[in-house]
């Protein structure tokens, strides 16, 4: 997608973040009826409410916000690789919790800072963020202090996850953010929250190897095209249907 101009830009920077905060909600409403503990099970659908809200009304600066979320192919999506990865086992779904929200709930408070046409959304979208920060960096002190079992499965997630995590700062166009700061800042409160929990930075290159870019460039990993199709399915297989 070629920005032309101020207008196109910030519709290229409302897709992007509105593609993250619908995929990410996808996901965590895959949790519905399989979390760890019923309190648990409704703190992940308030997050993905909250993610959901954000998405909406990001996708309805950009156009029509059910065509956009039910309508698009694969390729034309700009979500981040990160948002889309599988929820696998609990330990999983926090680390990709924690490694979003530290990112989010900074972006956003730069945002609502900056007083661009994306400051309004970002100064409500803040608050939520800073719960959905918080709730993840308790559960990874919970788990990465707590049992040795625990402490293994979240080192594996965090690991796993590393990888997607450089993609986060890759600058988007339409939004007017210090990247290399933001990158900076989440740097050393991912690392101090990991330190905590008794646990380590992950090693290794915090960005893949595909040269045609990542998912801010519609390039995205198999996982993501079964989730589209579950996601889309009721709605390209009743058209202009109305309830």
């Amino acid at each position: 997608m070629t920005a032309t101009g101020p207008a196109t830009a910030s519709v290229t920077a409302a897709l992007a973040l509105g593609d993250d905060a619908l995929v990410l909600s996808h996901r965590l409403g895959e949790w519905a009826g399989h979390a760890p503990a019923l309190e648990e099970e409704v703190a992940l659908a308030n997050i993905a409410l909250d993610l959901l809200g954000q998405a909406r009304v990001l996708l309805s600066l950009a156009g029509d916000e059910d065509e956009l979320a039910y309508l698009r192919e694969e390729r034309a999506f700009r979500n981040l690789q990160l948002v889309e990865q599988p929820n696998g086992d609990f330990a999983h779904t926090i680390a990709r919790q924690l490694y979003f929200s530290t990112y989010q709930h900074l972006l956003h408070a730069e945002l609502a800072a900056g007083g661009g046409p994306f400051a309004p959304l970002a100064a409500k979208a803040v608050k939520e963020v800073a719960y959905h920060r918080d709730h993840a960096e308790q559960w990874t002190l919970r788990l990465g202090d707590g049992t040795e079992t625990s402490h293994e499965r979240m080192r594996r997630a965090y690991a796993a996850l590393w990888r997607y995590t450089g993609e986060m700062f890759q600058p988007v166009e339409g939004l007017d953010v210090d990247w290399p700061a933001l990158e900076s800042r989440w740097l050393e409160s991912v690392t101090e929250v990991l330190g905590r929990a008794t646990l380590s930075v992950p090693e290794g290159p915090r960005t893949g190897a595909w040269s045609a870019g990542a998912g801010r460039q519609g390039i995205h990993t198999e996982p993501f095209g079964r989730m589209l199709a579950e996601m889309q399915h009721l709605h390209r297989s009743h058209p202009g249907a109305s309830w």
